[in-house]
């Protein structure tokens, strides 16, 4: 039987292999740009707008975010038991105690944000405080605090910036190759490349973000599993919160990748093909609920 240990190794080994991979799609991309325009310049300067854009994000999308969803902070005198839950979390994890946000809303979910440990939010909806259990309430605190411990907010702004390069070189490509007003610069076999490049390279660079997303919910279940030592708990949640039908109204299609399961309640989820899946920000629910209850810890 595969364990808590192999399922977070393994996801974390496939996070790395598809972080990997898009870097190596990204330079391939510029560098066939550059050559088909010929124009060096492109690759470094997309670089630089691309981190000069989602720095600013990075720093103040916490707040963005907890904004949209209209979430209040509470402290230990305005719900002990969910303070309580949170802390004991922080003290087993090593990590520091987040501050918690609540959203007024009887659709069960969840979300971390926050640029490190240090500046980290947990956030619940007032129905997954009232419909879920303790054990399972715990198995959801757990599994943010391990979005929040393994830096995956940090490693979401890398990736954004990364499918923002693909997008700002391939509009820049369109614009020079057409509207240039030079039509003998490059090189035209790496101008017919870079032509199906610029067609095709933001679908590519979305479904390697989309597949990055969904190996870091399988790790942050694997990782919440063993901070618990409980995995049925988280396995039970996944199952109550899917099975609430009210969408999320706060949330949003920019938003939705943070929480623990889409908020945005699609009925024909169960109807969709394999094909459709890949544009999905989150794994099967099925999928999830079968690696916790099939690991040990």
């Amino acid at each position: 039987m595969a364990t808590a240990y192999t399922h977070a190794s393994s996801n974390k080994r496939k996070t790395w292999f598809w972080l990997i991979v898009f870097v190596l799609f990204v330079v391939s991309v510029g560098y066939i740009f550059s050559l088909a325009l010929n124009m060096p310049w492109i690759l470094p300067v997309a670089i630089a707008i691309a981190i000069f854009q989602s720095g600013i994000s990075y720093w103040s999308s916490d707040k963005i975010v907890l904004s949209i969803s209209r979430a209040k902070e509470i402290d230990k005198k305005t719900n002990q038991g969910l303070y309580r839950l949170v802390e004991n979390l922080s003290i087993s994890s090593g990590l520091p105690m987040p501050k918690i946000y609540v959203i007024s809303d009887s659709a069960p979910n969840a979300f971390a944000t926050g640029r490190d440990p240090k500046h980290a939010v947990i956030c619940v909806t007032t129905g997954l405080i009232e419909k879920l259990d303790k054990q399972e309430l715990e198995g959801v605190l757990a599994h943010e605090f391990s979005h929040i411990g393994n830096y995956d907010i940090r490693l979401q702004t890398i990736i954004v910036i990364l499918v923002g390069l693909i997008a700002l070189m391939a509009d820049w490509f369109i614009y020079l190759r057409f509207f240039g007003g030079d039509d003998d610069n490059g090189n035209w076999v790496f101008v017919l490349i870079g032509l199906v490049l610029a067609l095709l390279s933001p679908l590519a660079a979305s479904l390697i973000q989309l597949s990055i997303s969904r190996k870091r919910e399988y790790l942050a279940d694997a990782d919440g599993a063993l901070l618990t030592r409980n995995p049925d708990g988280l396995a039970r949640a996944l199952e109550d919160i899917s099975k609430d039908t009210e969408p999320l109204e706060v949330a949003n299609k920019a938003t939705a990748h943070l929480y623990i399961t889409n908020p945005l309640k699609d009925q024909k989820d169960s109807k969709k093909s394999r094909f459709s899946g890949l544009f999905d920000t989150h794994p099967p629910i099925e999928e999830r609920v079968k690696a916790l209850r099939d690991m040990a810890v």
